[in-house]
């Protein structure tokens, strides 16, 4: 069956076909429609531009309307389905009674449902009027909301409630104290407090002013770091519980699993205790692992006392 209406045009500034309406209220300017039921109301098709360019000065460039099926669709074998752009107001919006605003669906194993992506603001923000979750993340097998961040992979401004259990897969508890001076200290050493309140290296054996040691050495890390802040004095943090590599020195007595530790005369290094009415208030924790002579740095447990 031939085609009823042919329009065409060699002039890129005039159209092939030109639909009109007059009236002041509303008129349709072009008007296509199926009667059998399966085929297309109008089709626009282009071999490099636009196979249908809708525009208007205030009402829809384009309008798609279902009763049951869907409003509009987009498809592409390369680039995107639908793209949409606005200078001043969301690229797109959705908007539904009863189901989701918007949704996004991935089948492949490696792609995202919905991706957003901004140059300098916020990739993607979720709000709610009212007592929902601004943004809510599940999975049936996987992870509910996973964060990776080049500064931080969350922040939370407010109270955190959890129901279940918390996993951190780092070792110990620190927190940030500020350091005598400006030299940064390596991770292991023992610090103790000093006359200002700052911390610096022991120095002597017995000390009650011991503070613990400083967090990170070797393969364990800070699982937690409390009192985090900005400030212009040097800070790092200690670890005050759990398990942490610390300097030790055995020239004054072979160290063994389970021994005591203190501070020694060695400058941030701790020692075995061999007093122990002296090491009342200056034991830093126990050794985990054995060191025979010399010195070493070996994983302790942190339980100052």
């Amino acid at each position: 069956m031939a085609d009823n209406l042919i329009g065409q045009s060699d002039d890129p500034n005039q159209a092939g076909v030109l639909g009109e309406g007059v009236t002041v209220e509303a008129g349709t300017g072009v008007y296509g429609r199926d009667r059998a039921g399966k085929g297309n109301g109008v089709i626009g098709y282009s071999e490099h531009g636009r196979g249908v360019w809708g525009h208007t000065q205030d009402g829809f460039g384009l309008l798609g309307e279902s009763v049951n099926g869907r409003g509009v669709v987009g498809s592409s074998e390369t680039a995107y389905g639908v793209y949409a752009h606005s200078k001043k107001s969301a690229g797109i919006r959705g908007d539904s009674d009863e189901g989701r605003g918007v949704e996004g669906w991935a089948t492949a194993t490696n792609c995202e449902g919905v991706v957003g992506i901004s140059a300098n603001g916020n990739g993607v923000w979720g709000q709610t009027e009212g007592a929902g979750a601004g943004v809510l993340g599940t999975s049936k097998s996987g992870i509910g909301i996973y964060g990776n961040g080049g500064r931080l992979a969350a922040f939370f401004e407010g109270d955190v409630e959890v129901t279940g259990d918390i996993r951190l897969k780092n070792a110990d508890c620190a927190e940030d104290f500020d350091i005598a001076g400006l030299a940064k200290v390596e991770p292991g050493t023992v610090m103790v407090i000093d006359s200002e309140g700052a911390l610096r290296e022991s120095d002597r054996a017995y000390d009650k002013r011991v503070a613990g040691v400083i967090s990170g050495a070797g393969n364990y890390k800070p699982g937690i770091v409390l009192d985090k802040q900005e400030s212009s004095s040097n800070r790092m943090p200690i670890a005050l519980l759990g398990k942490v590599y610390c300097k030790v020195d055995a020239q004054y007595g072979e160290i063994e699993v389970g021994d005591l530790l203190t501070t020694s005369p060695t400058p941030g290094h701790a020692m075995r205790v061999d007093d122990p009415f002296k090491a009342l208030g200056t034991i830093i924790g126990k050794a985990l692992r054995p060191l025979a002579d010399d010195r070493g740095l070996i994983p302790i447990l942190i339980a100052l006392q």
